[in-house]
């Protein structure tokens, strides 16, 4: 089995089919099944690393300098664990703000069978991160209880272009790094597949979701824009600050109080995030929703 699949070309239909029809498409065409896709079976090769390195939160700080190869190694499979754990997290929020949207619409129409089609992949994936995490020796690892229950309360309130532009902040800033991981030869293969199959299919949601938050704040007011604003800061300031939860640093078998102290001060980790998300805060700026409370919650994620 290849290591990683390779991205295909695209293959939209024309404009004027709308951008539901077009990803109904696509997605006919370009769809993975990760029972088959990922390489299972092979036993886990603790040569390779889980993440490039360079996103590990530790890279490039003085704790970073004195581990082994092989705790590095270890640390970033953990890392790469506990991201896959937060995205299932989120999409899991994803699904049911996507089916509550839809719900009692018209099930002839493309935007309803997208958002169908957009479940149906994200159940797949929720699927491969945890077959995923368990592969690279990884617990459960979950956002800490009370970011567990705000997400709760967003699950059922959240509508409309906040819904959607929550769902496509998380979903931005998981695609850049993983772009990055699935074409790094450094890391174990099957991670490296794991990504390249969500990165494509992502590359539909994050469409969608654009296309509607446009579409959800045509009229919008400036009272609607303002606390629709402040509720997307809020939530991407949780759904990024829950990535790496700590105990990754004592399932690496490092010293946990040590390494939380170097990564909330690494420089290098908060460029990269900042990096990631240039195109994701121009959208949000065309969107006019990065007003100054926003912005407060951007800046304290390090996504600004």
């Amino acid at each position: 089995m290849a290591s990683s699949t390779v991205r295909p070309a695209s293959h939209d239909l024309p404009d004027e089919r709308g951008v539901s029809a077009r990803l109904l498409e696509s997605a006919a065409v370009l769809a993975y099944d990760p029972a088959t896709e990922v390489d299972w079976e092979t036993p886990l090769d603790k040569d390779f690393h889980g993440a490039s390195p360079e996103w590990s939160t530790l890279y490039g700080t003085a704790y970073w300098a004195e581990l082994t190869e092989a705790q590095r190694k270890e640390l970033t499979r953990q890392e790469a664990a506990s991201v896959a754990s937060t995205g299932i997290w989120f999409e899991m929020i994803l699904q049911q703000m996507v089916l509550r949207d839809i719900y009692a619409k018209d099930p002839t129409g493309a935007d309803f069978q997208w958002a169908l089609t957009e479940v149906a992949e994200e159940c797949r994936h929720s699927i491969m991160f945890a077959r995923g995490a368990q592969k690279l020796g990884a617990p459960a690892y979950r956002p800490h209880r009370l970011v567990l229950e705000l997400g709760r309360a967003f699950k059922t309130v959240a509508f409309g272009e906040a819904a959607y532009a929550a769902i496509l902040v998380a979903e931005e800033v998981l695609d850049v790094m993983q772009r990055d991981w699935m074409r790094d030869e450094r890391v174990v293969p099957f991670v490296r597949t794991i990504n390249n199959i969500h990165v494509v299919e992502e590359s539909r949601h994050m469409k969608f979701a654009r296309e509607q938050t446009r579409k959800r704040l045509t009229g919008a007011g400036r009272v609607r824009r303002h606390i629709n604003a402040f509720v997307v800061a809020m939530a991407s300031y949780f759904i990024v600050t829950s990535m790496v939860r700590k105990q990754v640093y004592e399932c690496a078998g490092l010293d946990v109080e040590r390494a939380v102290i170097e990564a909330k001060a690494n420089e290098h980790h908060k460029s990269m995030m900042r990096a990631s998300c240039s195109g994701l805060m121009e959208f949000l700026a065309s969107a006019r929703l990065l007003t100054r409370p926003a912005l407060a919650f951007y800046k304290r994620a390090n996504l600004i």
